[in-house]
């Protein structure tokens, strides 16, 4: 028999966690191996216990849902990240995207699709919608960095293309690896990158690239 895919539950409402591990655990196939509270519980939790998938919801109290999946995936790439929640917000997913969620899934989805998606993200595929998240990237993409005058105008070269790994949802390993650096000093830069935009956290750098428009002369109606 194949392993059980072992899953950490996250969601801060009691009877939503145990809903969920009732669903799953009713399949032989999912081993639900923890449940968290809160954001700082399951990056804890991510930590000890090394599942194979951590269900996340994006709203919680304290630190979001979208902060612990970044920090989950810091940590450890082979945990892959599935948010979950009640509301359609643009602006979570684009922050989930860059933090290295794997999908994004509102909690009125079907028991069966649910533990179909969770074999999927387990399996290494991503369930971001590929127009969407092709969207996002390409907003992204288009304006990697302020211009002179503006906050945080003076990153460097190297800052800016920092800049642009993170929002395509790169761990700080990862961008190391692209840009042959080691990844203490890829969170050096990182850290100047979110000063220099006068930002507090990483997550925010993405609401911020996203509302961003490109300066190539290319026509409005052309961006979503």
């Amino acid at each position: 028999m194949t392993t059980p895919i072992r899953v950490l539950l996250c969601d801060d409402h009691e009877l939503v966690r145990r809903g969920v591990r009732s669903l799953l655990e009713a399949n032989l196939t999912i081993d639900v191996v923890g449940e968290a509270s809160s954001a700082d519980e399951a990056v804890t939790l991510a930590a000890a216990l090394e599942p194979d998938v951590v269900v996340m919801d994006v709203r919680m109290p304290g630190r979001s849902g979208v902060e612990a999946c970044r920090d989950i995936r810091a940590a450890r790439d082979k945990t892959k990240v599935l948010m979950l929640t009640s509301f359609t917000d643009d602006e979570a997913l684009f922050t989930a995207i860059m933090a290295g969620a794997s999908g994004y899934l509102l909690k009125n989805i079907r028991g069966n699709d649910f533990v179909s998606d969770i074999h999927k993200v387990a399996a290494g595929q991503s369930l971001l919608d590929p127009a969407v998240t092709e969207r996002v990237l390409a907003r992204l993409r288009g304006d990697v960095g302020p211009t002179p005058g503006e906050m945080g105008g003076d990153l460097t070269p190297q800052e800016r293309r920092v800049l642009a790994l993170m929002a395509e949802g790169l761990t700080n390993r990862q961008i190391g690896e692209h840009i042959h650096l080691a990844e203490k000093t890829v969170k050096n830069y990182v850290s100047n990158v979110l000063m220099k935009l006068g930002l507090a956290r990483r997550a925010e750098a993405a609401a911020y690239m996203a509302r961003r428009r490109p300066r190539d002369n290319r026509p409005t109606q052309d961006w979503p």
